[in-house]
């Protein structure tokens, strides 16, 4: 049902300028943090799982999301076995967040020299935007590389 739900949105939204850019969801961290512990080593929807906390995170830093909310996204994906915090990754904590920070900058989603991020107003709820504090981004991925979402 997964697939073919991504697949009708995909045929609705070809070139990604509407509904499809919601899929890639926690993939602006999500992406870094599979490319620096190596493709193949961390499953995408584990990289992605932490991803989406960390937009969860960035979304209630900046008053988008409740943070009630958050914690009850948060809760819901550990209760069914989704990994959280990028600390657990082998690895992990050799690295450093300004080294993460650069990767972002390099992702496919980055406009204009700006790095998107898919954020949520509430749960089932999103938005996409450019118009985010580098600094927020910044101490989101400290606190996950400490374990601290």
């Amino acid at each position: 049902r997964s697939a073919k739900a991504k697949a009708n949105i995909v045929i609705e939204d070809e070139k990604e300028s509407g509904i499809r850019a919601f899929l890639n969801y926690g993939h602006t961290f999500g992406h870094v943090i599979e490319n620096l512990c190596g493709y193949g080593k961390w499953l995408h929807g584990e990289a992605v799982s932490m991803g989406m906390i960390m937009a969860l995170e960035l979304s209630k830093k900046m008053g988008c999301l409740s943070g009630q909310e958050a914690v009850r996204a948060r809760d819901h994906m550990q209760n069914v076995g989704l990994p959280i915090n990028a600390s657990i990754v082998p690895g992990a904590g050799s690295w450093k967040p300004s080294k993460l920070m650069e990767h972002m900058r390099h992702d496919k989603k980055v406009l204009n020299g700006r790095m998107r991020f898919i954020l949520a107003e509430k749960i089932g709820e999103a938005f996409v935007t450019s118009d985010v504090n580098e600094k927020d981004v910044f101490d989101i991925v400290t606190k996950s590389l400490a374990g601290d979402l």
